[in-house]
């Protein structure tokens, strides 16, 4: 339920139905928005009495969440989401570019990376030290060595690390490096791993897994949400379908659809999305036109020679020739970028 606070309630007002909403047995979550403040009870209010909460001192209404995902719905929250982490803004009108190699592979490649990038626009660096591969035979990442090299990257250049958290146990490892914690789409339902990354203070980008409805992406999202951590981006990257043309379909009406539902910004990964070098500066000029609130791009200085993805990747040359494509787009629609 939401419990909306009336223009004039108190700091005390809304403490005191904090604590009532928690002798409920209820989680309480305070929103403070620009016209007034609302509380979020959520848990099971089946047993809750919406007059008991009514009743309360500087109450306007109470009124019932009605989708399943409660922390993550447009009802909770009407205004956008601002993710802000180092360098990197992400929604409410700023489109914020991830872009980096898909696996730290040295610590020449990962400095080259970072500078290339943050030249032609970027404002995060992306890279991964803990990788999740299907073959077990194929390059695992170099781990908390990889993690060093990241950190490294940003102390010269500045950009804030997104990287990914495989496991819960690595959670604490990861957070001591990186500014944030990316959940990979193999591991989106990875429901003790969510609650790991929701007990931390690092923002959380969560990619779509290939086969997930989009109710199952927001209720993922939701984990977190619950376990306390509001710095949650989405990110489509790509379902599986039957088309062959391309590594997977790359379905831009989530963009606009999970505007229409959620407060939280939109991400969109164009590189896993297609598997093509050659699609990627297109789809992600086109999913800055879809609203996408940020992308998050493969780039490597030289992606033959790449040890993951490189048929996928952008060299710093084709990047920084989507950057410029995709600012005209995002400035014909008024976008910051």
């Amino acid at each position: 339920m939401i419990v909306v606070m009336k223009k004039e309630a108190t700091p005390a007002d809304v403490n005191h139905m904090v604590q009532r909403i928690e002798s409920l047995g209820l989680k309480a979550h305070v929103i403070v928005g620009t016209e007034r403040t609302v509380i979020a009870a959520v848990g099971d209010d089946r047993k809750t009495h919406k007059e008991s909460l009514e009743s309360g001192p500087g109450v306007a209404e109470v009124m019932p969440i009605l989708a399943p995902y409660k922390r993550a719905s447009l009802e909770l929250k009407p205004e956008p989401t601002q993710i802000k982490a180092g360098s990197l803004t992400v929604g409410a009108g700023t489109i914020g570019v991830i872009a980096g190699p898909c696996s730290v592979e040295s610590e020449e490649q990962i400095l080259q990376c970072a500078r290339a990038v943050k030249k032609a626009g970027a404002t995060a660096l992306r890279g991964g030290a803990f990788k999740p591969r299907t073959s077990p035979y194929s390059f695992q990442g170099m781990k908390e060595d990889g993690l060093k090299l990241l950190a490294a990257a940003r102390d010269a250049t500045g950009l804030a690390v997104v990287t990914e958290v495989v496991a819960s146990e690595d959670v604490p490892l990861v957070a001591k490096y990186a500014d944030v914690l990316q959940i990979g789409a193999r591991n989106m339902q990875n429901y003790r791993l969510l609650e790991a990354v929701g007990a931390t203070d690092r923002p959380v980008l969560l990619k779509r897994g290939p086969s997930a409805t989009i109710d199952e992406l927001l209720l993922a999202a939701e984990y977190i949400l619950n376990g306390g951590n509001p710095n949650v981006m989405l990110c489509e990257r790509g379902i599986r379908t039957f088309e062959t043309h391309t590594r997977f379909t790359l379905p831009l009406a989530t963009v606009v659809y999970l505007h229409a539902k959620t407060h939280l910004p939109v991400v969109v990964d164009p590189s896993h999305g297609t598997g093509h070098t050659y699609l990627v500066p297109q789809m992600a000029a086109a999913s800055v036109a879809a609203g996408a609130d940020g992308l998050i791009l493969e780039v490597h200085p030289d992606p033959e020679r790449a040890m993951s993805d490189g048929y996928q990747s952008l060299n710093f040359e084709q990047f920084a020739a989507t950057m410029e494509m995709c600012r005209k787009v995002a400035g014909a629609l008024g976008q910051k970028m």
